[in-house]
């Protein structure tokens, strides 16, 4: 199989051109390659494929071979390759997903596409379109209760499931990988959830450590720092327009008066390879 490393501020894909390459047992395959000692290594596997409603469609697979929703960061890679190899000869490109087509808007240098400005779509924010446990309504600075820890928490899906919690520290400094799995895996979600330990820095920047539903810590994660955005101006914490600092790099998100979430950030090509899965 032949693929390409790409990353978007470090969270890091293996890129599968599924107009050439037929990749069987996705789920394995993604278990294979992302593994970072006997594989490849990397966040996930990602296969660009052909699409009836958009430009390509993408499916997005998890280090454990589950199938991800949406990946805001995966989706800038999908579309620098797709722009670069000519699968798309524009600026603007929609990709079909499993949360639905997303519009982006590309910015190409010298015939290399070093930004995209993605559509993510309006937030949800009722509890059962998260989808999470309990009463109908939002769920905005909710306590939680996990082992015995309380946590204040506000949801919101951008296509995925994500937590987020505001801390009053440096995110270097708190335990994610503790309390990262436990919450991802709290029985009030019964799709696992994205978790989001966000520094409220002012009112126009964040930072953030993203603790990822299937994948363990990442370095970024671009519908995890949308979510950040809702989150934050649902709660007055920031104005509808910010920069999210997570570890591998800067997204810029705005919420626009549309209600829909815009997302603007770089992808980057390592290297390309082969692989044998037999």
């Amino acid at each position: 199989m032949r693929f390409i490393k790409m990353h978007g501020c470090g969270n890091d894909y293996i890129i599968v051109d599924g107009f050439e390459e037929v990749v069987p047992e996705l789920e394995q395959a993604a278990r294979t390659v992302s593994d970072r000692h006997f594989g490849i290594g990397g966040d996930g596997l990602v296969v660009i494929l052909p699409a009836d409603t958009a430009d390509l469609h993408m499916r997005m697979f998890n280090p454990d071979g589950s199938e991800a929703e949406m990946c805001g960061n995966a989706i800038r890679c999908v579309a620098k390759y797709a722009r670069e190899h000519g699968i798309v000869s524009g600026t603007e490109m929609d990709v079909d997903t499993l949360a639905g087509v997303k519009h982006l808007e590309l910015s190409v240098e010298d015939g290399i596409v070093v930004r995209s400005r993605v559509n993510m779509g309006p937030p949800r924010l009722e509890r059962s379109r998260i989808p999470m446990a309990g009463p109908p309504g939002r769920v905005i600075s909710e306590p939680l209760d996990v082992d015995g820890q309380m946590f204040q928490i506000t949801c919101v899906s951008m296509g995925n499931p994500h937590t987020v919690i505001r801390i009053d520290q440096d995110p270097e400094s708190y335990p994610v990988t503790e309390h990262g799995p436990a919450i991802e895996h709290h029985p009030n979600f019964p799709a696992r959830t994205n978790v989001e330990f966000v520094q409220v820095l002012s009112a126009g920047e964040v930072r953030s450590r993203t603790w990822e539903r299937g994948a363990g810590e990442t370095l970024a994660c671009g519908t995890g720092a949308s979510a950040t955005a809702v989150a934050c101006a649902l709660n007055g914490w920031t104005d509808r327009s910010i920069v999210v600092h997570l570890r591998g790099g800067d997204l810029e998100i705005e919420w626009g008066a549309d209600d829909t979430v815009y997302m603007t950030g770089p992808a980057v090509e390592v290297y390309r390879g082969e692989i044998d899965l037999d």
